[in-house]
């Protein structure tokens, strides 16, 4: 695929398929995937354990590799690239977010972040990051100082502090309340919003795809259904 030349296609993806050799058993995780993540674009992924939704996440972000198929990455293809193309691709583009916050429990806040930024290309400052999602007041507390929330927003932090252009979350509140969930989705939304990073989250939880542009649902490694929303919902209207 060539580069559109707008930069509006950040992934394009086709008909992918994951298959793990557990064995003698041969495990389908994805059967077939294909779309497309536009820049500045917040998609949800949802769909049952098991439906293949960490592993398309993980492929897009250069942590797995695909069984067949194609992903370009703003029109550089991911498929066919080596180990050390992958790291720095991880290194330079992505941030992720997963359901445990990884932080450094001898590290505060802030050195946490700065663990990232001190590798980065144009990273932004510490301070700045965690300004962004509401820690201001809790630079130099370390993790266990901090709540689950305040955590998973380190975190978030963390992730963002290097400037990627997208930023992939897996279940990033699946081990948060509903009111602290919601403070941290409301990270994600800003830094969306602000800084215009093409966003991926991956839920269970349905209520929540009502914040994104558009919907994957996946269903036993097959993209069942697109759905876009005509207006994207805050975080604080969503119920669950």
């Amino acid at each position: 695929m060539n580069d559109t030349g707008n930069g509006k296609i950040v992934f394009h993806v086709e008909n992918l398929t994951k298959t793990y050799h557990m064995g003698e058993v041969d495990v389908h995780a994805l059967r077939g995937a294909s779309l497309e993540l536009m820049e500045g674009e917040l998609i949800v992924l949802l769909g049952p354990s098991g439906s293949g939704k960490s592993t398309l996440l993980n492929i897009l972000g250069g942590l797995d590799t695909a069984t067949s198929g194609y992903v370009a990455y703003r029109g550089r293809e991911l498929t066919r690239a080596t180990e050390k193309d992958l790291t720095d691709y991880r290194r330079y583009h992505v941030g992720f977010v997963f359901q445990f916050y990884n932080l450094i429990p001898s590290l505060t806040a802030r050195e946490n972040v700065a663990v990232v930024t001190e590798i980065a290309r144009a990273p932004m400052k510490p301070e700045e990051a965690l300004a962004l999602v509401g820690l201001t007041e809790r630079l130099d507390h370390f993790p266990s100082q901090l709540s689950g929330g305040e955590q998973q927003r380190v975190a978030i932090a963390r992730a963002i502090s290097k400037n990627p252009q997208v930023l992939l979350c897996d279940e990033p509140t699946g081990a948060l309340d509903s009111q602290t969930g919601m403070v941290v989705l409301e990270a994600l939304e800003r830094v969306n919003t602000q800084l215009g990073t093409a966003t991926a989250i991956i839920t269970h939880n349905v209520d929540i795809a009502a914040m994104a542009d558009r919907v994957i649902h996946l269903s036993n490694g097959r993209i069942s259904e697109v759905t876009s929303n005509a207006q994207r919902k805050s975080p604080r209207e969503i119920q669950w």
